[in-house]
């Protein structure tokens, strides 16, 4: 199939067709970044601006090294010394910046619903890199892509989703995601930290677990959210001392999962209080590989909305992969 689609803004809208595209394409990339030249031309005079309005190490620079990947030119936008320092607001910096005609515009904001406002009032295809507790649609398939080179597949897989769900975009996007693809997803956190809404998705193959020890009995797949204190404005928790003891993953709670259990971290990691030194840099983690991933998935994602819809025939040679199974080793 195509891709048609002008804009990537979140996984909720998407189909399962449309998702396995992306992770097929991606695959197709990933092999790019273990060349001895790291590039291809598929996007070669195309303009790809990334447009920061919060915080990112991994996610706006593997946005930048996939589109140098693909021969774009990638233009990075310092909030702090911009002129949104001096007022200019969101709409009129994406105006302005569109007016310079870049092929792509990737987006992360604070304000929920900000990538899906400029979508509607600018011509250029427009990424979310994450707004708000929203969605963060990219962080979702390159989980899902790294789930499928390991397990070799999603659908009928067990996965424990543990954490701040309530102000996690990650924990949103994935929920979408790999309920659509077959599986079945748990998630757990403190009480305060787990939003109704979830209640809602019962019926897609979720489940709201009040304990750590029962969403990940059986799990296959163990994911951790960091806990994001600068999105709350009230207490959620008594102390990060309690939280690291009812929902800190550590050795012991592994025993309860499938012996060939992976565990995953979108990142950055507090380590001791969501996670464990010894399984964050164990056998089992995928943090890594996620990171690894999410270059190939942003080069999937620029490379469908930047070339528009008539691919050059230099493009049209990059074939998708297919679905392969990886072997882990040290497992």
């Amino acid at each position: 199939m195509t891709f048609n689609r002008k804009h990537l803004l979140g996984i909720r809208e998407l189909s399962v067709d449309e998702i396995t595209h992306l992770l097929d394409t991606a695959e197709t990339f990933r092999d790019v970044s273990r060349r001895e030249i790291k590039k291809v031309p598929a996007l070669r005079g195309r303009t790809v601006i990334n447009l920061f309005f919060e915080a990112s190490t991994r996610t706006r620079t593997s946005f930048e090294i996939a589109a140098k990947r693909l021969s774009a030119d990638a233009v990075n936008i310092s909030v702090p010394t911009s002129s949104v320092a001096k007022g200019e607001t969101l709409l009129d910096t994406a105006r302005n910046l569109e007016a310079m005609a870049p092929d792509c515009i990737v987006v992360r904001h604070s304000m929920a619903g900000a990538p899906h406002h400029l979508a509607r009032m600018c011509n250029a295809p427009i990424v979310n890199a994450g707004d708000g507790s929203h969605e963060h649609p990219t962080q979702a398939l390159l989980d899902a892509l790294t789930i499928r080179e390991y397990k070799g597949r999603i659908d009928g897989l067990k996965i424990a989703i543990i954490g701040d769900i309530l102000h996690s975009r990650v924990a949103r996007s994935n929920v979408h995601l790999l309920t659509k693809l077959g599986a079945a997803v748990r998630v757990a956190g403190p009480g305060t930290l787990v939003p109704e809404e979830f209640a809602e998705l019962v019926e897609q193959g979720l489940r709201v677990e009040p304990r750590l020890e029962d969403a990940i009995e059986g799990a296959d797949v163990v994911m951790i959210l960091r806990i994001q204190r600068e999105r709350q404005d009230a207490s959620f928790v008594p102390s990060m001392r309690e939280y690291a003891v009812h929902y800190g993953l550590h050795p012991w709670h592994l025993e309860r999962a499938s012996p060939e259990v992976i565990v995953m971290h979108p990142g950055p990691i507090n380590r001791g209080i969501e996670i464990s030194s010894e399984i964050a840099d164990g056998s089992r983690s995928l943090i890594l590989d996620q990171v690894t991933n999410g270059i190939a998935v942003r080069m999937a994602v620029l490379y469908l909305l930047a070339r528009g819809n008539h691919p050059t025939q230099e493009e049209a040679s990059v074939k998708p992969a297919g679905n392969g199974k990886r072997v882990r080793k040290g497992t």
